[in-house]
């Protein structure tokens, strides 16, 4: 049974609804305030469950009727208030601000405040250091409907298991956009490299699998040969995109960890990678140490530098290798691990 407090907060909550549904402006505005004041009060009594309850209601109300900016200043406030009482990042917590964020308009501009807001509190409070995996997923998945290619990568490689579909379905559409048959590695390889990067051996051969199968199915005249390996992994080969099987080769190479056998990888395609103009040249230094031990050239660029590389720019081909600098070391992967928050 609901206390006499549950009832007078939910009482409060439907007036004013009530207010933002059936007035203007500056009634939406009125209750934007008044929702503040009250929150104020719960907070400063620390009654987080109280302020909470009111904040994400009324916020919510306000974005359903186009109030984007009273509304999303209340979003950001509930964030806040999550960040006061300690709150852990959960599914109810999660929902709250996902039902908020799926309610913006995505130009407005309180949003890119909000998602930030999301991020800070789920990293500081949350089990990844990275932020929380599902709401990767939701504001990149949000993002790629949007075309919103840039925000949709950075957020879906550190999502959920379900994001690697999600994150190369947009690039194969990207790729189509293209109009150019022969860049498809470079786009694929918006989605196989920073898996790789991210340690997510996982994320990267479903992102190769779905790429190649869409494009199979699609252009049933290109020429492919299956091959398939001793570890039970299906390889297409393309005659006509060389590019693309390097990437499903190296995909088998890190599988086995064999240094050798990625150094004799990088020579057979070494004519094809010298046309990418180093745009890989950085990524794979990497992936040589952490999978094959083998040690990159000091003065190569940091991770964060290199990731924002594979993600600048358009046509897919990841950007170029960037200014010079140190980088810390990397820890070697034995084997293909799965990202946090993919089970």
């Amino acid at each position: 049974m609901a206390s006499k407090q549950d009832a007078k907060i939910q009482k409060i909550i439907a007036r004013l609804q009530k207010r933002i549904a059936e007035g203007q402006f500056e009634e939406q505005y009125e209750a934007g305030q008044e929702t503040r004041l009250v929150a104020a009060r719960y907070t400063k009594a620390e009654n987080w469950p109280a302020a909470i309850d009111i904040l994400s209601s009324v916020s919510q109300a306000l974005l359903k009727a186009g109030a984007g900016g009273a509304g999303g200043d209340l979003a950001i406030l509930l964030v806040d208030v999550y960040k006061q009482g300690k709150v852990k990042p959960d599914a109810a917590s999660r929902g709250r601000l996902l039902t908020c964020l799926r309610l913006f308009e995505f130009e407005e501009p309180t949003r890119k405040k909000f998602v930030k807001e999301v991020f800070d509190w789920s990293r500081k409070f949350g089990d990844y250091p990275a932020g929380d995996p599902e709401l990767h997923h939701v504001v990149g998945t949000l993002a790629a409907e949007k075309h919103e290619t840039d925000e949709a990568e950075k957020h879906l490689v550190l999502g959920t298991k379900e994001s690697a579909e999600v994150l190369t379905r947009m690039e194969y559409e990207w790729y189509k956009d293209s109009e150019q048959p022969h860049t498809a590695a470079l786009f694929a390889a918006r989605a196989i490299l920073p898996y790789l990067l991210l340690a997510n051996v996982r994320a990267a051969n479903t992102s190769y699998r779905a790429f190649v199968s869409a494009l199979t199915a699609e252009n049933p005249s290109l020429g492919v040969q299956n091959v398939e390996s001793s570890q039970g992994s299906d390889i297409r080969i393309f005659p006509s995109l060389p590019l693309l099987n390097f990437l499903g080769l190296l995909l088998l190479a890190v599988q086995k960890g064999t240094p050798d056998l990625f150094r004799q990888l990088k020579t057979k395609y070494a004519s094809n990678l010298a046309e990418l103009g180093g745009a890989w040249d950085g990524a794979l230094e990497m992936i040589a140490e952490m999978y094959f031990g083998i040690q990159r050239p000091r003065q190569s660029n940091p991770l964060l530098d290199m990731m924002g590389s594979l993600f600048g720019g358009g046509g897919g081909a990841g950007g170029g290798a960037g200014a010079a600098g140190g980088r810390p070391p990397v820890r070697r992967v034995e084997a293909a691990p799965t990202a946090e928050g993919l089970d």
